[in-house]
């Protein structure tokens, strides 16, 4: 009867020891998530869009860059 606890508790605990620190999890697979070209723009008037750093325009401020990573 004890080992048959000892067995229980061994495979009901392996799921969960496989599933931790797995080394294909800290490659990454070789796929890393690149940044996009980003797109700048500026904070007071969103319809001004840029492909280079620079001022806005209209108000004068920088315009910002845009978020452009991908969301998995």
């Amino acid at each position: 009867m004890k080992k048959l606890m000892i067995i229980i508790a061994f495979v009901g605990l392996m799921p969960g020891f496989s599933a931790c620190d797995h080394p294909a999890d800290k490659a990454g697979n070789g796929k890393e998530v690149k940044k996009k070209k980003g797109k700048y723009f500026c904070t007071m008037n969103p319809d001004v869009t840029s492909d280079n750093p620079g001022t806005c325009p209209k108000c004068g401020m920088e315009l910002v860059e845009r978020d452009t990573t991908e969301e998995k």
